[in-house]
């Protein structure tokens, strides 16, 4: 196996277990938090201000809390996993240029998130009473294009991998 393969599969598995301890734990635990609302991170089609100030108001205390100290912790290190990963992959599967492509969607979708999770812990921070409708605006926004960025990727990721079992038997 060579190194980038290693570093793709290191990559792979250090995503998808944090991927998993977010769906199976800290996602249901801010969502039971508020009432049952998605957290502003599991709204792909993003949030108007009154959705946001709406699941701000759900948001329990140690909710809010926990957003901010487990989940945010997470967030810091799952898309930089995520992007190392979906960038090996795409040099190994594709040439150039559609590597290079791929590869900035990729860059893209990371900081879209670091920008998305940034809008958040400011939104988690301000609190209902004091979030602006255009912080709302900016954090929405950044949650639309990293759903959007990760959408192409992932699509482009399985048919680069379907494309190479195809050479491969052929």
């Amino acid at each position: 196996m060579s190194f980038s393969q290693r570093v793709f599969w290191i990559s792979f598995t250090g995503a998808t277990a944090i991927y998993l301890v977010m769906v199976f734990w800290t996602m249901p635990t801010i969502s039971a938090a508020a009432g049952g609302l998605a957290p502003f991170d599991m709204r792909p089609f993003g949030y108007s201000p009154q959705e946001a100030r709406g699941f701000l108001s759900a948001l329990s205390t140690e909710g809010r809390d926990f957003y901010i100290s487990v989940q945010q912790r997470l967030d810091l290190v799952y898309p930089a996993l995520l992007g190392i990963m979906l960038i090996v992959g795409f040099q190994n599967l594709f040439q150039r240029p559609w590597s290079m492509v791929f590869s900035f969607v990729a860059l893209l979708m990371v900081s879209a998130d670091y920008l998305e999770n940034y809008m958040v812990a400011t939104m988690l921070h301000v609190g209902v009473d004091g979030v602006e409708d255009s912080i709302v605006a900016i954090a929405s926004f950044w949650t639309r294009c990293k759903s959007a960025a990760a959408t192409v990727a992932f699509v482009g990721l399985v048919a680069g991998a379907v494309m190479q079992v195809r050479r491969r038997w052929a």
